[in-house]
């Protein structure tokens, strides 16, 4: 039998932090469901988990994502939408971290 659970974190993280951060997940008692997307801005891979929290482990959930999906400067040389000509130089863009959704679970049900 499982843990009930209390909250549903969803948490868009690049695809490269996902093995990381789904192992560091685990000693919570975390039920962690992995989902493919891809970013807005730069159209990059990204990761969709929806992470299902017992009562109380938020918090460790959110220092378990903070240390586990970092963010990294990476360089834009490509022309940005819309723009007719291409960038002079490349352009440092911050990438990465955790976009973190927590909602509440009313009910909780294996069927």
């Amino acid at each position: 039998m499982t843990t009930p659970i209390h909250l549903l974190m969803l948490a868009v993280i690049q695809d490269q932090d996902t093995d990381t951060a789904t192992r560091a997940l685990e000693p919570l008692g975390a039920q962690v469901v992995y989902l493919a997307s891809a970013g807005g801005f730069l159209g990059r891979r990204n990761a969709t988990l929806l992470i299902g929290l017992p009562e109380g482990r938020e918090e460790e959930a959110l220092k378990v994502l903070r240390e586990s999906c970092r963010q990294r400067v990476e360089y834009l040389t490509m022309p940005l939408e819309g723009s007719p000509l291409p960038m002079p130089a490349p352009v440092p863009v911050t990438v990465g971290g955790a976009t973190v959704f927590a909602l509440p679970v009313e009910r909780f049900e294996e069927v």
